[in-house]
């Protein structure tokens, strides 16, 4: 059976939507500025052997689905053969409707493997036999996939003792593909474990030659390595915030003793955790306005929630969830101790509980200062929330809050290399939503202005924005 939903006009429900979409946006190149794709992936330009690799491997949306459908684990990060995971998912796959792994899932079908059939157990051998044969032929190439996709420049997400090995070979051999790092050192401020922290510090000293004594050796080799990603063509930066801000009052002969402490193996009380992360956080907000790069904080996911999956299974694997702590003081005085000092970058903020929505785009405007325009950017919206019922609040609350026509667009935040789908998912629903606001007379029917807004949104706003070298 052809899929009867996802077709040409696809969440498109007036004729503007459709004309926007198909003469403006679909046409837009795919700056995508934040995922999790592997660079070595990338470089060496992988052949997957089945859509099971390239499809399930890592996906913990598909992964917590299948286990809401009672499938065992084995079937899904066990020892099962490739073929028998991607039948228990094609059987997962119809109990998905409402959820949008129901539209993901068939977009991704659709493009790039251009197949239109609806999965499910009666269709998942000649599914799996067809996708399987365009990636191990090297039809769909990694290399190949992005490009089909229209894939102009991303950005992985990248540790501070990562050697960026495989973002020079890319840049040497001219892929066609722009493939930035982005410098994501949230390892540099866990400190809660004392064991893993001292393990990181001593990978962080060895990848610098060197020793790290002090707390001033601390920063000076972070420093070394953030003028290193500078070098290997890195303008972003991101950060994961399972707390909120931290904003803690500290000396620095305070911040001396505490990193001593921690480097002697003796743990430290909650306070003085803060007190670190604050002085950290604010240091690389401080080098990251000094190279005029972009920064980015992830807010409110609450991680490793089921302890025993955890353990057996890992981290990152579908064991995590929405945190609901408060935060709009605290980032507040966060932003504003960088605003005080002239050392406000541009910066993006993504909220992953929607009841921040507002709070984050209002907040947002406080630090607006005219000297780049959208300089502080709602972004889009994140993990639980990048699907039709959050993209469209996100918009809403930007748009209400903010100029939405300054807004940089979509990304996918994704381990797969067939998830840039997601990017015609939010154009889509943007499209929609502009086509039902012109039905309501609440905007004129000026398709050059709706279009060029739409454009701007889907790729000029961040090109201009990002500045990648």
């Amino acid at each position: 059976m052809l899929n009867p939903i996802v077709q040409e006009n696809f969440l498109l429900q007036s004729e503007v939507a459709r004309e926007l979409y198909h003469d403006f946006a679909a046409k837009m190149p795919i700056i995508d500025y934040h995922c999790h794709l592997s660079p070595k992936d990338i470089a060496q330009n992988r052949v997957f052997d089945n859509i099971s690799q390239a499809w399930l491997e890592g996906d913990h949306y598909k992964w917590r689905a299948m286990r809401a459908n009672g499938v065992d684990e084995k079937y899904i990060t066990g020892n099962a053969s490739d073929f028998e995971k991607f039948l228990k998912w094609a059987e997962t796959v119809p109990n998905t409707l409402r959820n949008p792994l129901y539209h993901w899932t068939h977009m991704e079908l659709s493009k790039p493997f251009g197949i239109k059939k609806m999965l499910n157990a009666d269709t998942a051998k000649e599914v799996y036999d067809n996708a399987s044969h365009q990636l191990s032929s090297g039809q769909l190439s990694v290399q190949s996939t992005l490009k089909k996709f229209n894939v102009e420049k991303l950005c992985t997400t990248d540790d501070p003792i990562d050697s960026l090995e495989w973002h020079q070979s890319m840049n040497k051999t001219q892929i066609g593909i722009k493939v930035t790092p982005a410098w994501r050192p949230d390892k540099a401020m866990a400190v809660g474990d004392v064991q893993s922290f001292n393990q990181y510090v001593d990978q962080l000293a060895e990848v610098i030659n060197g020793s790290i004594e002090s707390y001033d050796d601390f920063l000076s080799a972070l420093k070394q390595r953030h003028d290193y990603f500078h070098e290997n063509g890195c303008r972003l930066s991101d950060h994961g915030l399972e707390f909120p801000f931290p904003v803690e009052e500290v000396t620095e002969k305070e911040i001396q003793k505490i990193f001593q402490k921690l480097r002697s193996g003796e743990g430290i009380n909650p306070i003085a955790q803060k007190e670190f992360m604050t002085a950290i956080l604010h240091q690389l907000a401080v080098w990251n306005h000094e190279k005029g790069w972009v920064q980015q904080f992830h807010v409110g996911a609450l991680r490793d929630v089921n302890t025993k999956g955890v353990r057996n299974i890992g981290q990152a694997c579908g064991f995590d969830s929405i945190a609901d702590f408060s935060y709009a003081r605290s980032m507040g005085i966060f932003l504003n101790r960088l605003e005080e000092k002239g050392k406000l970058t541009k910066t993006i903020i993504y909220n992953l509980n929607p009841r921040d929505n507002e709070m984050v785009a209002a907040m947002l405007g406080n630090f607006q200062d005219g000297s780049v325009p959208g300089k502080m950017q709602y972004g889009s919206a994140w993990w639980f929330l990048d699907q039709k019922d959050g993209m469209e609040k996100q918009i809403n609350a930007l748009s209400s809050q903010g100029l939405l026509s300054r807004f940089v667009g979509m990304l996918t935040d994704s381990r797969s290399f067939i998830s840039f789908s997601r990017h015609e998912y939010f154009r889509r629903i943007l499209c929609n939503m502009l086509g039902q606001d012109v039905a309501n007379g609440e905007l004129p029917k000026d398709m050059n202005l709706l279009g060029q807004m739409v454009q701007n949104i889907c790729y000029h706003n961040a090109n201009e924005y990002f500045k990648f070298i």
